[in-house]
C-alpha cells in the first residue's frame, strides 16, 4: 500500500523522498518531521558534519493546508555541504565499507561515485518518510521509540561514554547494539499466508536496510536457541477487560508472522563506523599497489542515530501493514473501520 524512494548524493544539492500510498486527511506539520531529523543527528560520537548541517524539510508536493492529499508526499531536505564537484578522486577502498564492491559492480574509476550515494546522509530522507509514517500511526496510538543498549560491550551510560572517549582518542570507531519497541501496535498486522507478507520478515528487512546493521532480533531472538519451549512460548490469558493477554512477552510481540496485540520489541547490531582515522591496509585501484585506505570525514559511533532511523523504518513498515489491513484512501474511514474490528475482536 505505500512504497517510497530516495535519492541524492551526500555532498550533492539535497537528500528526496517520495512518499506515495499516504491516504488523504491527515494533517502532517514540518516541524514534528524537523524533531525526528535532528534526533538523527544526535549521539555522543557524532563528526563534524553534524555541526554543518542543520536538516529542515521542506514538502514540495501532497499536501494542501498542510492536510495529505493521498497524492505522492515530496520531501526535500537541503544540504549545506554541497561540494560534490569539488571533491577529490578516491583510489583506495575503505574495508567494510561499499567502496570496491560499488567501483567494481557499477565500472568507476573514483570511489568517490560509489560512497556519495552510499553514505549515511541519504539516511536523512528515510527518517523524513518515517517521521510522517509516525504522525499516521500516532492517530491510531501507536507508540515507537528506541534506546541504545550497548556500545561496544558496555551497557552503562558512563562506560559507553568511555569506549567512545577510548576510540577517539585511539582514532578508532565502536558500534553497538540499540532496540526499538512499537506500543499499542493492534493484533492482526502482516499475516502467516505468503512470506513476504510476514511482519517480522518485513521488519527485519526494513531494518537490515540501514547501512551498518549486520544483525536483526526480534524478542527473545538468539534467546531461544538454549532454552526450551515451556520456558519461552507466552502463555495466553483472558478477561472481559482486556480480552486476550499475555504476562510475558518473549515473541516480541509477532507470532506466526502476524502481531499479537503485545508490543513488538525488536534489537539490532551496528557495526563500527568503516571510516577510521587510522586506517588499515588497502590497494590503490589505479596503481594497484598497498596503500592505506581513504579518509573521509567521518563520525566515531552512531549507535545512538541508527536507532532512530530503526524507528523509522519500523514506522513505514508499520504504517504499510496498517494501511493494507485497515484500508488506505481517507483517514476517517479508516478510523471507522479500525474501531469496527476492534468491536469485533472483542467479542
Amino acid at each position: 500500500m505505500l512504497r517510497y524512494l530516495t535519492a541524492g548524493e551526500s555532498h550533492g544539492r539535497a537528500i528526496i523522498a517520495i512518499l506515495e500510498g499516504m491516504p488523504a486527511g491527515l494533517r502532517v506539520e514540518t516541524a514534528s518531521i524537523d524533531e525526528e531529523l535532528k534526533r538523527r543527528q544526535s549521539g555522543f560520537g557524532r563528526g563534524k558534519r553534524m555541526e554543518i548541517e542543520k536538516d529542515n524539510v521542506r514538502i514540495l508536493s501532497g499536501l494542501k493546508g498542510n492536510v495529505t492529499l493521498a497524492s505522492p508526499i515530496t520531501l526535500l531536505i537541503e544540504n549545506k555541504d554541497f561540494s560534490i564537484e569539488k571533491l577529490k578522486e578516491v583510489l583506495c577502498p575503505r574495508p567494510g565499507h561499499a567502496d570496491l564492491a560499488g567501483l567494481l559492480k557499477y565500472g568507476f574509476t573514483d570511489i568517490r561515485e560509489v560512497l556519495e550515494r552510499a553514505s549515511a546522509r541519504n539516511t536523512a530522507a528515510t527518517v523524513g518518510v518515517g517521521a510522517v509514517c509516525k504522525i499516521f500511526l500516532d492517530v491510531f496510538g501507536v507508540e515507537i521509540s528506541s534506546k541504545v543498549l550497548s556500545i561496544n560491550g558496555e551497557n552503562t551510560e558512563e562506560g559507553m561514554k568511555e569506549k567512545i572517549l577510548k576510540a577517539i582518542s585511539n582514532k578508532d570507531t565502536v558500534g553497538g547494539i540499540f532496540e526499538v519497541t512499537a506500543k499499542n501496535v493492534p493484533v492482526g498486522l502482516g499475516s502467516y499466508v505468503q512470506p513476504d507478507r510476514r511482519l517480522d520478515a518485513r521488519l527485519a528487512m526494513a531494518v537490515m536496510s540501514i547501512p551498518g546493521i549486520k544483525a536483526v532480533e526480534i524478542g527473545l531472538g538468539f534467546g531461544y536457541a538454549d532454552r526450551s519451549g515451556s520456558e519461552v512460548h507466552d502463555a495466553i490469558y483472558y478477561n472481559k477487560a482486556k480480552g486476550y493477554f499475555r504476562k510475558t512477552n518473549n515473541a516480541g510481540g509477532i507470532e506466526g508472522g502476524t502481531s499479537n496485540g503485545e508490543s513488538i520489541v525488536l534489537r539490532a547490531c551496528m557495526k563500527p563506523i568503516c571510516t577510521l582515522m587510522n586506517p588499515l591496509d588497502s590497494v590503490n585501484i589505479t596503481t594497484k599497489k598497498s596503500s592505506k585506505a581513504s579518509v573521509e570525514r567521518s563520525d566515531i559511533c552512531v549507535v545512538t542515530a541508527a536507532g532512530v532511523i530503526a524507528e523509522s523504518v519500523c514506522a513505514y513498515a508499520l504504517a504499510d501493514a496498517f494501511l493494507e489491513k485497515f484500508g488506505a484512501d481517507n483517514i476517517s474511514d479508516i478510523k471507522k473501520t479500525y474501531q469496527n474490528y476492534l468491536l469485533r475482536i472483542r467479542k
